[in-house]
């Protein structure tokens, strides 16, 4: 067994740490609204205003804090006009990006808005400059926003809803540099100045406009975009980054049988999450040297090949503890550049991706991941304190990484919260935190723990959970626990 010394100032705050790093996504996408959030009101399965019940209060227990829709690469496809009024008589259109299946509408701008008001999180619209137009977006942000009489007004009181939405966060473009229009970083910026123009605050509402960000690493884009905009046009701009274990698009592997070296691959890569976001920020400093404009890693996660004979368009695939450190992974490098990065989005919340809920039919799971956003709900809104790992390598054959990852927090009543995760496959790990002068008299934790391949399925659904941990040894200003291999730990300190 290793021992290492987490040394914590508990008297230093770095940075605050937003609610929004907690930050989901809904595409358009395979079974992540339709069949997955999404059942319709006319639905056996009990839902509030056609969304799975299972599923909202699964949502409100990790307190989500934000939700962006519609897309992705189907935002630039998306005009809202198909998806107001009548469900009977809204268009029905093919979509192109993901299995040519059909898409009808009939979850739309009503129907995401309210379910945000229920969850009682911030919507986050993604609007299409892809194949959309400066009016369409900007009487989409009249349509949802304006307490007045105007025609977009109007339609929406037509269309059922009296009172205007509130909507905070609202992306110009998504992946202007590929699926939304393959455009230059040049000519995007010019692109997104004029469209940000005309999205107008309304009745009080106040937009966080969001400019499309870099692909992984191009810093280029970065450096382009915020040369040219400033925090009058824009309040933060999206980063993009997911983790496979290959590094190849076409064959990224398997989501539940893979090999050690392959399980340190993945590992390697979602690391490779602190290199970009220290690059980029790094740009954006030089640029906005007083922070008035956010990175957003908008989209994050791991993306393997789909499950045998699933569509391959819909990107569906198994969630195993594997993907539980990688999340404690990523969460972690949040929490520790939360001076720049303002919020986050796993990709994506159900049935896509690493999602936090799988669904089938009436049955319903939480996922690995998603009990790692559970245990990690009290970083949320707390602020972050400057800790200090001496931890150890790991990994096996060429690839070695970092054991450890961490982040500590303070919240509004004074109790510390540590998140740890141990990636090692065979290294247990004694941690002795030191608090300076803070000197708990009591504790809480959790862990996850399990065989990295390990996960829930819908016939053994609490496969992988977390249990309470009541091993921490407390001793004046010293916090003492032990992490198994691959896991991921909770401790809540207070006085």
């Amino acid at each position: 067994m290793k021992s290492v010394i987490l040394s914590i100032d508990t008297d230093k705050r770095k940075s605050h740490i937003r609610r929004e790093i907690y930050g989901h996504f809904s595409e358009h996408l395979g079974r992540c609204i339709y069949n997955g959030m999404y059942v319709g009101e006319n639905s056996e399965i009990e839902n509030i205003g056609g969304v799975r019940k299972d599923v909202i209060e699964a949502l409100k227990n990790i307190r989500i804090p934000v939700l962006r829709w519609p897309g992705g690469c189907f935002a630039d496809e998306y005009h809202w006009k198909d998806g107001i009024g009548e469900k009977s008589a809204r268009k029905k259109m093919i979509n192109t990006n993901w299995g040519h299946v059909v898409e009808d509408n009939s979850f739309g701008t009503h129907e995401f808005m309210d379910l945000c008001e229920e969850l009682d999180c911030e919507p986050y619209v993604a609007g299409n400059m892809g194949s959309g137009t400066v009016q369409e977006l900007s009487e989409w942000v009249e349509y949802m926003t304006f307490d007045g009489v105007s025609p977009m007004a109007e339609l929406r009181r037509k269309n059922g809803r009296e009172k205007p939405w509130k909507l905070k966060y609202l992306g110009i473009g998504n992946e202007s540099w590929g699926c939304g229009g393959s455009m230059r970083p040049e000519y995007y910026a010019d692109e997104y100045r004029r469209y940000q123009s005309f999205c107008k605050n309304f009745s009080g509402n106040e937009l966080f406009k969001v400019a499309c960000g870099p692909n992984a690493d191009d810093y280029n884009w970065t450096e382009v975009v915020m040369s040219n905009l400033n925090e009058w046009h824009t309040k933060a701009i999206s980063l993009h980054y997911y983790t496979i274990p290959t590094g190849d698009w076409s064959h990224k592997g398997a989501a539940t049988e893979f090999s050690d070296r392959e399980y340190y691959s993945t590992i390697s890569k979602t690391l490779y999450m602190e290199e970009l976001v220290t690059k980029h920020s790094e740009i954006m400093d030089r640029h906005d040297p007083d922070h008035k404009i956010g990175l957003i890693v908008d989209e994050w996660g791991c993306w393997y090949d789909v499950e045998e004979g699933t569509n391959p368009g819909f990107l569906y695939q198994q969630n195993a503890m594997r993907d539980a450190v990688v999340a404690a992974i990523n969460l972690n490098i949040f929490n520790e550049h939360s001076d720049r990065v303002i919020m986050a989005n796993i990709a994506q919340v159900v049935n896509v991706l690493q999602a936090v809920i799988l669904t089938e039919g009436e049955r319903m799971l939480l996922t690995p991941t998603y009990h790692v956003f559970d245990m990690y709900k009290g970083h949320q809104d707390s602020e972050l304190l400057c800790s200090e790992l001496a931890g150890f390598d790991t990994g096996c054959e060429d690839i070695g990484v970092p054991a450890l990852s961490k982040s500590v927090s303070v919240d509004k009543d004074g109790n510390i919260l540590i998140t740890m995760s141990n990636c090692s496959l065979d290294e247990s790990v004694k941690v002795t935190a030191e608090l300076g002068g803070f000197v708990p008299a009591k504790y809480t934790a959790r862990l996850l723990t399990a065989e990295a391949r390990a996960y829930n399925d819908f016939d053994n659904a609490e496969n992988v959970v977390p249990a309470e941990f009541n091993s921490v040894v407390l001793n004046g200003s010293t916090a003492e626990f032990e992490m198994p291999p691959c896991s991921v730990i909770s401790v809540r300190l207070s006085k």
